[in-house]
């Protein structure tokens, strides 16, 4: 049940997967309010983070200021592979996009601007014909 550890294999088949929607990063601080369904949770010192669809966010009245399309890599990456993350986060910090990386178990998801996710997909699958 391993991923691919090997850098080169993990950038030429990644397979990067624009998903349908856009996401904000808010803060719980009373947990999960009803009828939210995070895709992404992490618990800070200051609060309960969530990365939710801007819908539900809005329904619930949380706040936040920063609107992510949502790529996942398609490839199985290992745990505790080397340079995938840094090769994507180069690749588009050099076209002046920001890039915030959560790793599932079994793929890496990469949140960007909503208005450039389709250039960040295009950025991506170019950087994978390049590894090929």
């Amino acid at each position: 049940m391993s991923g691919e550890a090997d850098l080169q294999k993990l950038l030429s088949s990644m397979s990067p997967e624009l998903r349908p929607g856009r996401y904000v990063f808010t803060v719980a601080e009373a947990g999960i309010p009803p009828g939210v369904t995070p895709v992404v949770t992490v618990t800070e010192q200051e609060g309960l983070t969530l990365v939710v669809r801007v819908e539900e966010a809005d329904t619930a009245g949380l706040a936040y200021d920063y609107e992510a399309g949502w790529i996942t890599l398609r490839v199985h990456s290992a745990l505790d592979a080397v340079g995938l993350t840094a090769a994507v986060a180069q690749e588009l910090a050099a076209a002046g996009l920001s890039c915030n990386v959560v790793a599932g178990f079994h793929h890496d998801h990469l949140f960007v601007p909503y208005e450039r996710a389709a250039e960040a997909v295009t950025l991506l699958e170019d950087l994978a014909r390049r590894s090929a």
